[in-house]
């Protein structure tokens, strides 16, 4: 798989699109971005989806992902999906975390560690989200909550598995709520978090580490959020579910990288 390009854009489609709804906005997606450059694009639908999806994407540079997976390869594990599964769908990469899992789903940070280490072993590339909720925001909990997922999930992987991460800081508080964090405040969280991989894993590789912010972005937001010297792209909520919205993130996104 070549390597990802800054800015790294991701739609996440949730429970959302049927197979052929899916198959119509992958061929729009890659029809419209074959003429855009300098971002790196992963559309990650239902688990339904991701074989057609992978057939529309073609030869272009759009990549898929799936929205979770189990530990384990196989077994009776109903209602789950492996990373092997996942692998011979299409998909280069798969979401570990999400707030929807945690919240909903009662994901802890010991299950996100599993899975990561699943995803790295049948290489797929996994995003793997962070955030806090609006409780923990008004009582100053932000960084605290930040490092402890972090130091749970992540920090006792070796360096060279560490480097296939990318991380996703998403404000619990800003999911599908039309609110987002203000570049000042993703700066701050995305900021903290490169400091705390630098202090574990060195300056190199904090250097290159991809953190993306998720959290109500829209192509009204996302050149101001991008600006901020440590956000590497957007995971992407509702706005995915669109072609032009989901495209003028990646445009605004670009903005930074143009001539």
């Amino acid at each position: 798989m070549e390597e990802l390009v800054k800015p790294v854009v991701a739609g996440n489609w949730k429970m959302y699109k049927t197979i052929s709804e899916a198959r119509e906005l992958t061929a729009e997606i890659v029809s419209q971005a074959a003429g855009l450059s300098g971002a790196s694009l992963i559309l990650i639908p239902p688990f339904t989806a991701i074989q057609e999806v992978k057939k529309t994407t073609g030869d272009s540079r759009v990549r898929v992902g799936g929205q979770d997976l189990f530990w384990e390869e196989e077994g009776a594990f109903t209602g789950e999906i492996s990373p092997c599964q996942l692998r011979e769908a299409g998909c280069d990469f798969v979401l570990v975390g999400h707030s929807e899992r945690r919240q909903i789903f009662g994901e802890t940070d010991e299950m996100v560690r599993k899975k990561v280490l699943a995803a790295l072993r049948h290489d797929l590339i996994p995003i793997v989200c962070l955030g806090e909720n609006l409780e923990e925001r008004k009582n100053g909990q932000t960084l605290n909550k930040i490092k402890n997922q972090l130091e749970n999930s992540l920090f006792g992987l070796p360096e060279e598995e560490f480097k296939r991460v990318i991380l996703a800081y998403e404000p619990i508080w800003a999911i599908g709520t039309g609110q987002n964090a203000t570049p000042e405040q993703a700066e701050e969280v995305h900021g903290y978090i490169r400091q705390l991989i630098a202090d574990r894993y060195g300056k190199s590789l904090s250097a290159c580490a991809i953190i993306l912010y998720g959290g109500s972005v829209k192509p009204a937001n996302a050149f101001s959020l991008i600006k901020e010297k440590d956000v590497d792209g957007f995971l992407v909520g509702g706005a995915s579910l669109n072609a032009g919205s989901f495209l003028g993130i990646v445009r605004e996104a670009s903005r930074p990288n143009e001539g």
